[in-house]
C-alpha cells in the first residue's frame, strides 16, 4: 500500500469523525468524505480560522441561550478593530459594500466588481494587527510587578471577524479560491447571498436581482466543499437577500416559478418595447415602467388564477401545493385547467427585462423556502431586510425556527430606515435588539459605521479645525484623549513597550557574550 493510500483512508477517517462531532452534525453534504480526502493536500495546514470560528461558534450560541444580542458594526480599520475590543465588542464585521468605498483600488459601489481578493486582504490585514496587539499587551502585563498587574485591564484582541462574501464573485471555482482566501486570512465566518452579479441598481428604486435557488445553492455547496477540504472550521452563513428583490436572472429551477411575474393581459406590448419607446420619446423611465406593469397587470401564475377562479375553485387549485410545495408553471398550468372554469392567460417571457432578467416577488415564504433550502449546507442564516417589517421578521424566524429551533440568525441595520415613519415608537427602537435575539437573532451588525459614522466624525472634526487649529484639537481630543486614558502612539498600545523589549533582546547578547 503507497503512502498516498495510507494518507487518503486516514484522511476519509478522520473526516468521517469529524462530520459526526457536535460542531458539525447539523451540516448535510450532498459530496462523500471520500471526496473531500482526495482533494486534501499531502501536507496538513491548522488554519487559524478553525480557532476563530469555534470561538465565534460558541459566542453565538451563548447568546442564544440567553436571549441576548451580539452586537458589531462594520471595520475596515485596524485601529478602530482594537478599540472595538477596548469598548467590549466581541466581533468584527467586514462588509464588502464598505470595502469598495474604502479600501480597494479602484473605489465604487458593491456590484461585487472590485478584486475578490478585497475582503480578505481586509480581515487578514485586521487579523495580523489583532495578533500584533495581543502579543504587545501579554508582553507587557508580564513585565508588569504583581501590583501593576492587578490593576491592569486585559482586552480580548482576537474578536472573531465576519465577512461578506457578496455573490462569490462568479464561478464556482471562484468562491472556492475565494473561501480558501477567507480561511487562510483568519476569517471567523462568511456569508455568500444570493444576488446576481452585477445587476444591483442603487437611484432607480427597483428591487434587486437574484439568482435561482438552484445557482445559490451551488455555491454554498462550493464554499463548503472548501471548507472540508482545507479542514477548516470556519463559519459559512447563507445570506438570503430576495426580500428586497423585483427580478430574477432565470427560471431553470422550478422551485423559483410560483414566485415569477408576468403579464396577465394578451396581446400587450412587451416590456423592452414599451421601455424603449418611452425613452425614445423623453419620458420618465419610472412612470413609464410603472405604467407598463398596470397595463399588462403583471402578477404570479397563482394571483392570476386567484384573480378569475371562483373561491371554490382557487381552493382545488391550492391542494396541489399541499402535494407539490414548489410545482413548475406546466404543473400550474395543468392543474389550473382541471380546477378552473376560466383559462388563464400567463406570459412571463414578455415582462422580461432588456437583459434579460424576469419579473420576481418578494415575500417572506420566498425567504423562509430559500433559506431552509441552504440550511444543509451552512451553519448560520441572515434573511436580509433592509427595512425591518416586524410582522415580517416574526413571520420568516418562527418558520425557520420551527425547522432548526438552535440555528443562530443574522440581521443588518441599514444607516437611512426612518423608524419612527415605519411605526416604531423610540422605546421599540431602543428594544429591538434584545426583541430580535429572543427569536434567536443574535448577531446583529451594522455594516455601515465604517463610512457613515467615520465620515460624519471625520467632518465634524475638519470643520472644527480648519476654524481652531491647534486650539481646538487640545480641547477636543487631546484633553479627553489623556484624561480618559485613551490609546495612542505614547501609550503600550502603540507597542513602545515592545519595540524596546526586542530591541533589548537582541542587544543582550552583548552582555552574555563579554560575561
Amino acid at each position: 500500500m503507497s503512502n498516498l493510500i495510507a494518507q487518503f483512508e486516514t484522511d476519509v477517517s478522520e473526516i468521517k469523525q469529524s462530520w459526526q462531532s457536535a460542531r458539525q452534525k447539523h451540516l448535510q453534504r450532498p459530496y462523500s468524505a471520500e471526496k473531500v480526502a482526495a482533494m486534501r493536500s499531502s501536507v496538513h495546514i491548522d488554519h487559524v480560522s478553525s480557532v476563530q470560528g469555534n470561538k465565534l461558534w460558541q459566542l453565538l450560541n451563548k447568546h442564544r441561550k440567553e436571549c441576548t444580542p451580539l452586537l458589531t458594526f462594520g471595520c475596515v480599520d485596524p485601529a478602530t478593530a482594537s478599540q472595538m475590543s477596548r469598548a467590549g465588542i466581541e466581533a468584527v464585521y467586514v462588509s464588502g459594500g464598505v470595502s469598495a468605498l474604502q479600501v480597494a483600488d479602484e473605489i465604487g459601489r458593491d456590484h461585487a466588481d472590485y478584486p475578490s481578493d478585497t475582503v480578505p486582504r481586509v480581515v487578514a490585514r485586521l487579523f495580523k494587527t489583532q495578533l500584533f496587539h495581543d502579543r504587545r499587551q501579554k508582553s507587557y502585563y508580564l513585565g508588569r510587578s504583581i501590583a501593576e498587574q492587578a490593576e491592569l485591564p486585559i482586552y480580548d484582541y482576537l474578536l472573531p471577524m465576519v465577512a461578506d462574501g457578496d455573490m462569490g464573485f462568479g464561478s464556482v471555482t471562484a468562491i472556492m479560491k475565494q473561501t480558501k482566501m477567507f480561511a487562510e486570512a483568519g476569517t471567523a465566518m462568511v456569508h455568500y447571498d444570493d444576488l446576481a452579479i452585477g445587476l444591483k441598481k442603487f437611484t432607480e428604486k427597483v428591487g434587486r436581482t437574484v439568482v435561482p435557488l438552484s445557482e445559490y445553492l451551488r455555491r454554498l455547496t462550493a464554499a463548503r466543499f472548501q471548507l472540508d477540504v482545507l479542514g477548516s472550521e470556519m463559519l459559512l452563513m447563507s445570506r438570503v437577500d430576495c426580500y428586497h428583490a423585483e427580478f430574477i436572472t432565470s427560471v431553470v429551477d422550478e422551485r423559483d416559478h410560483k414566485y415569477v411575474r408576468g403579464a396577465t393581459v394578451a396581446g400587450v406590448e412587451s416590456f423592452i418595447r414599451a421601455m424603449n419607446r418611452a425613452l425614445e420619446q423623453g419620458e420618465n423611465a419610472a412612470e413609464a415602467r410603472a405604467r407598463w406593469l398596470q397595463q399588462a397587470r403583471v402578477m404570479t401564475f397563482p394571483e392570476a388564477v386567484k384573480q378569475v377562479a371562483t373561491t371554490e375553485e382557487y381552493a382545488a387549485f391550492c391542494r396541489l401545493f399541499e402535494t407539490r410545495p414548489a410545482p413548475s408553471l406546466d404543473e400550474m398550468r395543468s392543474f389550473a385547467e382541471k380546477t378552473v372554469a376560466t383559462k388563464i392567460y400567463f406570459d412571463w417571457d414578455v415582462a422580461r427585462t432588456s437583459v434579460g432578467q424576469y419579473l420576481y416577488k418578494a415575500c417572506p415564504q420566498a425567504v423562509i423556502e430559500r433559506a431552509v433550502a441552504a440550511m444543509p449546507l451552512t451553519d448560520t442564516t441572515w434573511a436580509r431586510m433592509d427595512t425591518p417589517v416586524w410582522r415580517d421578521i416574526v413571520e420568516i424566524h418562527t418558520a425557520l425556527r420551527a425547522v432548526d429551533s438552535e440555528r443562530c440568525f443574522g440581521f443588518g441595520f441599514t444607516g437611512s430606515f426612518d423608524y419612527e415613519a415605519a411605526g416604531y415608537t423610540w422605546q421599540e427602537v431602543c428594544d429591538l435588539p434584545m426583541r430580535l435575539a429572543e427569536m434567536g437573532i443574535v448577531f446583529q451588525t451594522q455594516p455601515i459605521f465604517a463610512l457613515q459614522g467615520v465620515n460624519m466624525y471625520v467632518y465634524e472634526f475638519a470643520r472644527m479645525f480648519k476654524k481652531e487649529g491647534i486650539a481646538g484639537y487640545v480641547r477636543d481630543v487631546q484633553r479627553p484623549s489623556l484624561a480618559g486614558g485613551h490609546d495612542h502612539s505614547g501609550t503600550p498600545w502603540g507597542g513602545n513597550y515592545f519595540a524596546d523589549e526586542c530591541l533589548n533582546v537582541a542587544n543582550s547578547m552583548d552582555i552574555t557574550m563579554n560575561n
